[in-house]
């Protein structure tokens, strides 16, 4: 286990305390003042602060040429917290996030829900286009790491369910680690040092498992809302390891697409057999 790992488990175990003691504290007297209730805070942040401080930022004139692969999706898609727009892409080069994007599905059919001010607070998931939507491998590869056990939430795309989805959900995400996070998920070996992750799939929608060979344009999971997610899309993302915990990011590009920036729409026709 590297260092990086422990500095994140620690971390993660002074949030549980101070979440333990925090519910103690309704019931019984802690055997101490109150204001060193809040060290365990001080230390979990600090950690986090150091971790990406230290986490190994490529500088633009030295970062890798970007890997072309295949879309992961077909249809009409809109992109969010793209690397198109700024690096790293979601305010973090933590779990190998420097170059990801989010993709939400789009439908003239069925419109994707937008944010709601008051009302509803969330959504069923089968209101969004995304849910449900096949995810394809985007190259030749091997499954490395699979999982879609973890159940598909509501959706916290309004005013109301924000803070929950920050201040009470967020947290017991960072305590319950990494996978709490992504949720449920599909990592491919690309071959070269390049592996390809796909989070927030739909609960048991897994086509694959570990050590299975795959094409390009392969069937792997359904779009789902695992993990910390505001609604059900895609998180994808090139990195040079298969554990995002210790990876870092690689960029990409989708051929024929390239990098949409946020709020940008694109088509991906399927694929003629």
């Amino acid at each position: 286990m590297s260092m990086r790992t422990l500095a994140a488990t620690a971390a993660n175990l002074l949030w549980a305390l101070f979440a333990v003691q925090a519910i103690a504290g309704h019931f019984v007297d802690l055997p101490y003042d109150y204001w060193l209730g809040w060290l365990p805070v001080a230390v979990a942040v600090t950690i986090g602060i150091a971790l990406r401080r230290t986490h190994v930022s490529r500088d633009p004139s030295t970062r890798p040429d970007p890997v072309e692969v295949d879309p992961p999706v077909t249809g009409t898609w809109s992109a969010l917290n793209s690397p198109a727009d700024k690096v790293p892409s979601h305010g973090t080069h933590a779990l190998g996030q420097t170059y990801a994007i989010d993709i939400v599905a789009e439908s003239a059919e069925r419109p994707r829900p937008g944010f709601a001010w008051l009302w509803p607070v969330a959504r069923r998931n089968g209101d969004f286009p995304a849910f449900g939507a096949p995810l394809l491998a985007v190259a030749d590869g091997t499954v490395v790491r699979a999982e879609d056990r973890l159940r598909d939430h509501l959706s916290r795309n309004s005013l109301p369910a924000l803070p929950y989805f920050f201040f009470v959900e967020g947290l017991f995400r960072t305590l319950g680690g990494p996978r709490r996070i992504i949720g449920n998920h599909v990592v491919l070996d690309l071959g070269d040092g390049t592996y390809a992750m796909y989070a927030h799939l739909r609960r048991g929608s897994l086509r694959v498992r570990v050590g299975d060979r795959v094409a390009a344009g392969q069937p792997l999971a359904s779009c789902g809302n695992s993990g910390n997610s505001t609604e059900p899309h895609l998180h994808f993302q090139l990195m040079d390891g298969p554990d995002p915990r210790t990876a870092q990011g690689v960029p990409f590009t989708w051929r024929g697409v390239g990098v949409p920036a946020g709020g940008e729409t694109f088509t991906v026709a399927p694929a003629r057999l």
